[in-house]
């Protein structure tokens, strides 16, 4: 197999011929490279809008307020001058815009590898893999169950192996063989040696959160200050909508505010159901939510990176049941796109579908989704591949149909496909093909052929009769060999030998001790 670690790149990564595509192993895939989108974004609101939701968020905050559960964030933001009624806090706009306007408007992120290092920002759009499902799906199985480490690992190698995916979240599948106590410190074990790029952890307490960022200090040989100079592990947090942040994730967001680590805040807010049936009260509380989280980080460490994400969409009013890939999630993203620029900030959206199997459905939906991304200007893209049932379940099989989706948005956004110069209007070689002609042969076409348009890796483009005599492998099965292919071949990232043992001791001393609560 190629290598695809970063530390002896083909095609040059950021500095290379960017459409110069590279042999995998397997398949052929683009280089890693950090996707630049230079489309216009999607504007749905007008300024009169704009500041109407704005105004709507801040409202929110100042008049109803927001259930703070953290007895030290209540603490803190009493200090700060907001208002504070048991749970209930209530902050100025005054407050709120001062603070949050001490956030960098682009941050960057440097895993063990430093040629993984990733920015937030910039008109970068970065892709990450599934999240969090509890249950796993493949065509082997042919039925959902739940995760194992070994899924879970698998999962991580396919994060690892394709250019297309930047940064890697949390556990691609729940691994429910291993204790909730020490579960975060087996994946992420795997996670830093199966990878390279840069890691996610959950916020869950003061154990979890402490435990990997100890873990993810290791893996780099950096020194704390070192760790603290700049982000190297992110978390993502949600608010529990309507108007709440918990006890846990909120112990977390400050623990990694106060050591300069990446802060990324994203309400879950299903318009009909946690937040108002119309998209701009579902953003107008959305933005209320993730600022609030905002505005303490920045409190607790003035310059500290934060980003705020999206999750709003609608649901099935018949069955209370989530709806992913909507008009409405659509509008909701480019939305709060518009609003992130407003307060400056890095946006994060998600690929993701309804669909319990990869089939066409889950294949709309997710283009919908990610090209909602796209349209919105989001930075970070979470669940970009491998997400089905509404985020319950991971499957390899959509993992790599959606990577698909993701070279075709990488190949749309290359200089090359709208570049506008001499060489690209190409009126001599119309003119030596002139009427009669084919532009199949002349060196014009010769010359970029190997570059030339996106080539699939996942899906067969020969007609219906050539496929059909070939075996007629749908694109899911298809899917499913690669897969196998990439786990049968995978090599890991090189790690020092001694970094290694160094994690694994750590590893073994926490699980000795315990691990983290399970009592939340």
């Amino acid at each position: 197999m190629a290598d695809t670690s970063g530390r002896k790149r083909r095609g040059g990564g950021r500095a290379g011929n960017a459409a110069r595509r590279v042999k995998a192993g397997i398949i052929d895939q683009m280089p890693w490279r950090l996707p630049v989108n230079m489309d216009r974004p999607t504007e749905p609101l007008t300024e009169e809008g704009v500041l109407a939701i704005h105004d709507g968020a801040m409202r929110i905050l100042e008049e109803i307020g927001i259930e703070f559960y953290n007895t030290e964030a209540r603490d803190i933001l009493k200090e700060a001058g907001c208002s504070v009624e048991g749970d209930t806090v209530r902050m100025g706009r005054d407050f709120v815009m001062e603070m949050v306007g001490k956030a960098p408007s682009s941050w960057t992120l440097t895993p063990r590898n430093p040629a993984r290092q990733i920015t937030l920002g910039e008109n970068h759009i970065l892709f990450g893999n599934v999240s969090s499902p509890p249950n796993y799906w493949d065509m082997s199985l042919g039925r959902k169950v739940p995760g194992t480490r070994e899924m879970c690992a698998n999962l991580l190698k396919l994060s690892q192996y394709f250019n297309c995916i930047h940064f890697v979240g949390g556990y691609p599948v729940e691994p429910q063989d291993i204790h909730a106590s020490v579960r975060h410190l087996d994946v992420l074990y795997d996670k830093l040696t199966l990878t390279d790029k840069v890691a996610h952890t959950y916020s869950l307490g003061k154990e979890r959160v402490e435990d990997a960022m100890e873990m993810v200090r290791i893996s780099g040989g950096w020194s704390h200050e070192e760790f603290e100079a700049s982000p190297k592990l992110y978390t993502n947090i949600n608010s529990t909508s309507p108007l709440k942040h918990d006890e846990p994730m909120m112990d977390g967001w400050m623990r990694m505010a106060r050591r300069n680590q990446g802060l990324v805040v994203t309400p879950f807010t299903l318009a009909g159901a946690m937040a108002p049936v119309t998209m701009s009260g579902a953003v107008a509380q959305s933005l209320a939510e993730a600022l609030c989280a905002v505005a303490l980080a920045q409190y607790i460490r003035p310059g500290a990176a934060c980003a705020i994400g999206t999750f709003t969409s609608n649901v099935d009013m018949k069955s209370g049941a989530p709806a992913f890939g909507t008009p409405e999630y659509m509008r909701a993203t480019q939305m709060t796109g518009q609003m992130a620029r407003f307060y400056d900030l890095p946006m994060r959206a998600s690929g993701v579908c309804a669909a319990n199997v990869p089939d066409g459905q889950a294949m709309w939906e997710t283009s919908n989704s990610l090209w909602s991304a796209v349209q919105s200007g989001a930075h970070m893209v979470y669940h970009a591949a491998g997400w089905l049932e509404g985020g319950l379940i991971a499957s390899p099989e959509k993992f790599i149909m959606d990577c698909e989706i993701l070279q075709m948005i990488q190949r749309y956004m290359e200089p090359e496909v709208w570049a506008t110069g001499p060489d690209e209007i190409a009126i001599d070689a119309i003119k030596d093909v002139g009427s009669d002609g084919h532009f199949f042969g002349i060196q014009h076409t010769q010359d970029r052929y190997t570059t030339a348009f996106y080539q699939p890796f996942a899906s067969d483009w020969r007609n219906f009769e050539a496929w059909e005599a070939a075996g007629g492998v749908w694109t899911p099965e298809r899917a499913h060999q690669i897969y196998q292919d990439i786990i049968a071949n995978f090599e890991a990232p090189p790690m020092d030998e001694a970094i290694r043992e160094e994690l694994a001791a750590f590893v073994a001393r926490r699980k000795q001790e315990g691990g983290a609560p399970t009592d939340f």
